[in-house]
């Protein structure tokens, strides 16, 4: 496949070859031919790739309560900030804004909508679709908020799987760092130069010693070099508050696994999904699983402390999952539980029971991790336990289930 002219000439300049995490920015991030910079990407059931909220309400609707608490517990700073980072077409924002109006009157008279979205495409689609939000909202940057630090909340969903990866391959004795090379008019991955002692010594914690039988070579991976400086940027910006991650992540003896010998970095477009990253450049989306560890080590670096963390599908059940479904059997004509629901009919009912099944269906969305972390001084009493830390009560219907 032909390399577009802008890549050529980017390679040309640089002497025909750069490190992967270079190139996937360009390809994710430039402001005129990336899938992201340039706006090409669409979310949702018609775009390029689905996530939570293009499934509809019952996502926010699920979440907000728990966003509602930590507010809460900052209600004597004021005003107070919803801040959503790499907020894609804007879905969860609006719908975490309506749910927070309508649940939480009070609280949402004192909270203001921040999206961090860097690439201008994207913020554009933003605008149009929240241009009646029912929360004040402006747009940012976390080196502008570092100018004067908000209180708040910070939610980064399905954000920090877009940020470029460093990828290593094993030439059997030593890691390399691969590169995209332009060779006769195509792209190929190629091992580069041996990384230096001092950035090999830093695999070792995620169980990467040197290659050996079990990673011979052409085994690959990628690493994680863009989170601290995010988690840095992300803690300047948020003077005192929670930041809450939910993305695609692996424990470290997991994510680099012998058997997982390529990766976990994915193409998606239309629906489809690829394992080729040098594809269309510009067209596809690139992302790659988090490392657990390689997150929570940036973060306790970067001044965050660790609240804990859940899958998904536990996560949602805690905070009230279980009382939704058991609700909608019952649909025709019902009211749903939690603040701000209203009554649906049967059709409606049945398509937000799908929804929230999509939501914690354990070989898609519901193995996604929730990652809550804090920052700033605590309450004088500490902070109250999170909602989705919690074991969920079960619902009279699983109670009874349970006895027999």
């Amino acid at each position: 496949m032909s390399v577009p002219p802008w890549l050529q000439q980017r390679l040309n300049a640089a002497g025909g070859s750069v490190p992967f995490r270079t190139y996937m920015d360009w390809a994710l991030h430039d402001p005129d031919h990336g899938a992201y910079g340039a706006g090409r990407l669409r979310i949702g059931r018609a775009g390029d790739f689905v996530t939570a909220p293009a499934l509809g309400p019952e996502f926010a609707a699920l979440l907000a309560p728990q966003l509602a608490q930590w507010l809460q517990q900052l209600e004597a700073t004021r005003p107070l900030a919803l801040v959503e980072t790499g907020p894609g077409e804007g879905e969860l924002a609006g719908q975490l804004a309506q749910a927070l109006v309508t649940g939480w009157p009070q609280l949402a008279a004192r909270t203001e909508l921040v999206l961090v979205e860097p690439n201008a495409g994207m913020a554009a689609r933003q605008r149009q679709r929240l241009q009646h939000c029912p929360l004040p909202v402006r747009w940012s940057s976390f080196e502008q908020l570092a100018a004067a630090p908000v209180a708040g909340v910070v939610v980064a969903h399905e954000v920090l799987d877009a940020l470029a990866v460093e990828r290593i391959v094993s030439d059997g004795a030593a890691w390399r760092q691969q590169r995209v090379t332009l060779h006769q008019g195509t792209l190929r991955l190629e091992p580069g130069a041996p990384l230096e002692p001092e950035a090999a010594a830093r695999l070792q914690p995620l169980g990467l010693a040197a290659p050996g039988a079990q990673r011979p070579a052409g085994w690959c991976s990628e690493l994680h070099p863009g989170l601290e400086p995010w988690l840095a940027a992300c803690g300047a910006a948020l003077g005192r508050g929670r930041l809450l991650v939910i993305d695609y992540a692996l424990e470290a003896w997991r994510y680099y696994a012998p058997s997982r010998s390529e990766g976990t970095l994915m193409a998606y477009r239309e629906q489809r999904a690829s394992a080729d990253p040098l594809l269309e450049p510009g067209a596809w989306d690139l992302t790659a699983h988090l490392c657990i560890d390689s997150l929570v080590a940036a973060a306790v670096a970067s001044g965050w402390q660790l609240l804990g963390q859940r899958r998904q599908g536990e996560a949602l059940l805690a905070l009230g999952l279980a009382q939704r479904l058991h609700g909608l059997q019952h649909a025709r004509g019902c009211d749903l539980p939690g603040k701000g629901s209203g009554r649906v009919d049967l059709a409606d009912a049945l398509a937000r029971r799908e929804a929230l099944l999509r939501l914690v269906d354990p070989t898609a969305l519901g193995d996604f991790r929730w990652l809550a972390f804090q920052r700033g001084e605590g309450e004088s009493e500490g902070p109250a336990p999170s909602l989705f830390l919690q074991d969920p009560a079960p619902t009279a219907e699983v109670a009874g289930a349970e006895a027999s």
